[in-house]
């Protein structure tokens, strides 16, 4: 095996991910193996940069299909970048209702009001949060 090449199973470990998550993203083309170790399966080491990327994505929100389609991308794909610059509002509206959401949090959990639910802060907060 070419010494540069990382074994699957430490790829997982430095990953955090399955092998199985590893041989499926192999499948769907997000991630390629550059050889094999005997029948385990082999990547370069900027595979972990790729799994990094794909994690933080799929944590935003982005299906597999986005991933690929991402991944894949060219400066001359203007539908793409649209559609990135939807998934960025996205992503900044769910940022903002998650810090909201983290204020509360923190101020519910110093309050003394009874109920809590009746603490006109708590009440404020409840009324930022956008319905359906």
């Amino acid at each position: 095996m070419d010494d540069t090449l990382i074994d699957i199973g430490e790829v997982a470990r430095r990953s955090g991910l399955a092998a199985s998550a590893l041989r499926f993203y192999e499948r769907k083309g997000l991630i390629l193996a550059e050889g094999r170790n005997g029948l385990r399966r082999a990547y370069r080491p900027e595979t972990l940069e790729r799994l990094a990327l794909i994690t933080c994505a799929r944590d935003a929100g982005f299906t597999l299909a986005e991933i690929a389609e991402f991944l894949q991308a060219r400066p001359s794909d203007t539908a793409l970048r649209e559609r990135l610059v939807a998934k960025e509002r996205e992503v900044s509206e769910r940022i903002a209702q998650l810090t909201r959401l983290r204020d509360s949090l923190r101020h519910a959990a110093v309050c003394e009001h009874d109920p809590l639910v009746e603490c006109p802060e708590f009440k404020r907060a409840v009324r930022r949060v956008p319905l359906g």
